[in-house]
């Protein structure tokens, strides 16, 4: 099975991710920004833009490689990315669906004042205008799609662990 941690920048899923992984047994954290990350290392370079989500080879790539991963160690994948065009959650999903792997989606939401001040705030990555600039795309995807298609958790009041052991509890 696949627990998908969705949400946008500066929402937690990182944090929470690993968190929940321990919580899980036989859970593993899959991040398939290290999928995109590949694509990026390509010589030379793929066609220019913001977000490796919009190469077309990215979302098969996930899908395939968690496939793989789990046909060879089974057990559970935590996979925390931020997917906020509804195309892209449905070539994903229907990819997940039809290898019959089972996916929990959730969405990490705060407020937006809580995401501007976590992202602004964090002492791993710091300050970051490309983090910044997906506010509004997660506003318009949780107002359009994106809550309606997962289990959301409100991480404004919540630390990483209240938040984890909320999702490993409806697991």
């Amino acid at each position: 099975m696949i627990v998908w941690l969705n949400g946008t920048h500066g929402a937690g899923k990182t944090t929470t991710s690993v968190l929940v992984q321990q919580l899980i047994p036989q859970s593993r954290v899959f991040d398939a920004e290290k999928v995109g990350e590949t694509l990026m290392d390509i010589k030379p370079g793929l066609p220019p833009t913001r977000n490796f989500q919009h190469w077309p080879p990215w979302r098969p790539l996930v899908v395939e490689t968690a496939r793989r991963v789990l046909d060879y160690t089974g057990g559970t994948l935590v996979m925390p990315m931020t997917v906020l065009v509804e195309q892209y959650w449905r070539e994903i999903s229907a990819g997940l669906a039809e290898h019959a792997i089972p996916v929990r989606h959730f969405v990490l939401h705060a407020d937006r004042e809580t995401l501007r001040k976590r992202i602004e705030g964090d002492t791993v990555l710091g300050p970051s205008s490309f983090r910044l600039e997906y506010l509004e795309p997660y506003a318009e995807a949780a107002r359009t799609w994106l809550h309606a298609e997962a289990e959301v958790v409100d991480t404004t009041h919540l630390t990483p662990a209240q938040a984890a052991a909320r999702i490993a509890e409806a697991v």
